[in-house]
């Protein structure tokens, strides 16, 4: 029989070419138009299977016996016979009696059998009572039509056993089958599939490319990408060639279940041969990419799906968007929601969450308060890590006033408890910006939740102390850590370092003792450079051995922090000479630049301290220029950036520019270059020539 064939052929466009794709679109397998039930010779039926691609047309037009058009073959004298109908009524009993020839009526009947089917009692009494309805001539097409439009996997069991009792002459026995194994799909029962399987092997019927594509497919909705790549590898064993649409479903597949390279040497493959690629596959692909750090991969990959026509979904600009925060990716994150938008799909929460990680690693403080606020006028629930995504941005940008509203609408929420994580970022926030009682209010609240603090904790309560200069305070939190059996690490003892900046003089001793016992190679340089210890050449001997052995994430802090310290004692040479170390060691870089036109100072990396010492040498290495009888270029520029820092009223701008003042330097803030101060080379050469007094060149 013909649908024997067009089921079980891989080159068949009637075969199951979807059923890899989690939510299948059937095609139309109709070959030739319909005709109107208003003529006498009837075209063929057409009836789509819609989740199996099953055809039955050909076995329909032998089952209705109506008469077709008739070819030269048919007539004795050969001649052409000319295309001849007769109209009858729609309304007259002939056109009634010629409906009921048609399968259709057979077709609707076996609907209502297969729908009975599923809702009877799984025995073999009740399954025996629903198929008496259909008579002792059941086809193999009626079996095929039964099987194919039923959900429950328990009665389909039954109702294959009972064809394959029942139907003494099956062309292909495999047919049946994968109808059944397609039930087994639609109730996401790969298990019951398999063991399905198992049966075939052992009754000796030989799988063909639709049972594999079924188990595939099986196996990708239940979430088990390791079983569809099990399934798929068993292919060959059984002498099935997998097709481009199985092909491409693999894609998924094995990039789901973590073979990566697969994934990739299948889609390469993909490209060349032009196979069709199901939106899934493209976010698995996307996603792939993401997870391994290749950003631009996701770029690609999306835009090559626009090119060959496959439309995105809500799951791929997700995806998309979940892979830009990783990637510290805010603006391009923006342009994909507003494409988003523009393409009329509504973001969902998945859609919003992804939004709150992009813009809230990025700090993206305004962009990312505001997704929170459509969340919240939305009536969308946020988790915990939403939450503390949220207050920990807060505690890099400085909002303390709105995490402090996070706050309260996390605990009004019942949704969501705080965690650790969630007061570590408030008593950051606290702690940063100086305010002792409520950083403490928020450790009771932590501890009364059963929470231990952690290294984190305690290093901001440190420095939170410290910026208040309660040193008795510090020395007691750094003695809790101990006692809580914490080993210090480097970002730690920074915070030491960092405090030892905020003590007054009389008490530096014992934040250095604190520091000499967390890290005795830290405290040797300290030491060295308050002049606690003598030794004037081992200063820039011990301060090189300790950057050297330090993690790259704290040398620059330290080396910030000990120039501060230096400038706060007046040991402008110290600082001078911890500068020229960081530069060596490639700790600062790109600090002075020159061009023809210009020479700049970049300062925006630089603490505070470690700005007004770069500032000095840059001035007096300006002075040695003019000196030396060389020209200065027509501009020179100063360069702090614009911003603020986030815990302190003031910028780096503000103390550089007020500083110039005191030097009377001709330096003047640019109006169209926010944080730029700029000077004529007519000026410059004036001032530094005012400035050749020897106590006014610091060395």
């Amino acid at each position: 029989m013909a649908y024997h064939h067009l089921c079980s052929s891989p080159s068949s466009l009637l075969r199951d070419r979807h059923s890899l794709s989690v939510s299948p679109k059937p095609k139309s397998l109709r070959t030739n138009p319909p005709t109107s039930l208003n003529l006498v010779s009837l075209s063929k039926t057409s009836i789509k299977a819609s989740s199996s691609h099953v055809s039955l047309e050909d076995l329909m037009s032998q089952e209705t016996q109506i008469p077709r058009k008739l070819t030269n073959s048919q007539y004795p004298d050969g001649k052409t016979a000319s295309k001849s109908y007769a109209w009858v009524n729609p309304r007259s009993p002939r056109a009634s009696r010629l409906r009921q020839l048609t399968y259709d009526s057979r077709y609707s009947s076996l609907l209502k059998v297969a729908e009975s089917l599923d809702s009877c009692n799984p025995n073999e009494k009740d399954v025996l009572a629903v198929l008496s309805s259909l008579g002792d001539d059941v086809s193999e097409q009626d079996a095929v039509v039964v099987l194919n439009n039923m959900s429950n996997p328990n009665t389909a069991l039954l109702v294959l056993d009972h064809f394959r009792k029942i139907l003494t002459k099956t062309s292909r026995e495999v047919i049946l089958y994968n109808v059944t194994l397609k039930v087994f799909r639609k109730s996401k029962d790969l298990d019951g599939a398999e063991k399905l399987f198992d049966e075939m092997i052992q009754r000796g019927v030989k799988p063909d490319n639709v049972t594999f594509s079924t188990l595939i497919s099986c196996s990708r909705v239940c979430g088990l990408p390791s079983k569809a790549v099990e399934w798929f590898e068993k292919m060959p064993a059984y002498e099935c060639d997998p097709d481009d649409v199985t092909y491409s479903a693999m894609i998924d597949a094995y990039g789901r279940a973590g073979n990566v390279d697969m994934a990739f040497t299948l889609y390469d493959r993909a490209r060349t041969e032009k196979w069709r690629i199901d939106p899934v596959t493209f976010s698995t692909l996307i996603k792939i990419y993401g997870v391994s750090g290749n950003y631009d991969g996701c770029l690609n990959v999306y835009e090559e799906m626009k090119a060959l026509g496959v439309k995105p979904n809500v799951v791929i600009y997700n995806t998309l968007l979940d892979a830009m925060g990783r990637a510290k990716r805010p603006w391009q994150a923006k342009s994909i929601y507003k494409e988003m938008l523009s393409n009329g799909f509504s973001p969902n929460w998945a859609t919003y969450a992804a939004l709150l990680r992009a813009y809230g690693r990025a700090r993206y403080g305004e962009d990312a308060l505001n997704v929170y606020k459509e969340m919240k006028d939305k009536g969308l629930e946020l988790t915990v890590v939403l939450y503390n995504t949220l207050l920990a941005m807060c505690a890099d940008v400085g909002f303390a006033d709105e995490a402090a509203e996070i706050f309260e609408d996390m605990k009004n929420s019942g949704a969501c408890k705080p965690d650790s994580w969630t007061f570590s970022s408030l008593i950051t926030i606290y702690s940063c910006s100086g305010k002792v009682s409520e950083a403490e209010g928020i450790l009771n609240m932590m501890l009364e939740a059963g929470f231990e603090p952690n290294i984190f904790v305690l290093t901001s309560l440190i420095q939170c102390y410290g910026k208040a200069q309660r040193t008795d305070d510090v020395v007691r939190m750094f003695n809790r850590v101990y006692e809580l059996g914490i080993t210090p690490d480097d970002r730690f003892c920074g915070c030491l370092l960092n405090v030892m900046t905020h003590t007054p003089r009389e008490e530096l001793g014992k934040v250095m003792d604190c520091i000499e016992k967390a890290k005795p190679e830290l405290g040797r340089v300290v030491k060295l450079l308050i002049g606690e210890q003598n030794g004037e050449g081992n200063f820039k001997n011990e301060a090189s051995e300790l950057f050297n052995h330090i993690s790259s994430d704290v040398k620059k802090p330290y080396c910030n922090c000990l120039i501060d310290l230096c400038v706060n004692l007046d040991l402008l040479e110290r600082a001078c000479d911890l500068l020229e170390l960081g530069l060596s060691l490639e700790i600062y870089a790109g600090i002075q630049s020159r061009s023809p036109t210009q020479w700049s100072l970049n300062l925006k990396s630089l603490s505070l301290g470690a700005a007004l010492t770069a500032l000095h040498v840059w001035i007096n290495d300006l002075t040695k220029v003019q000196e030396s009888g060389e020209e200065l270029p027509p501009l020179l520029g100063i360069n702090t950036g614009h911003g603020k820092h986030k815990y302190s009223e003031k910028g780096l701008a503000t103390v550089i520019e007020s500083h110039l003042k005191e030097l009377d330097a001709p330096f003047h803030e640019a109006s169209d270059k926010a944080g730029w101060f700029l000077t004529t080379k007519v000026a410059a050469e004036s001032w530094l020539e005012s400035r050749r007094s020897p106590d006014l060149v610091v060395a």
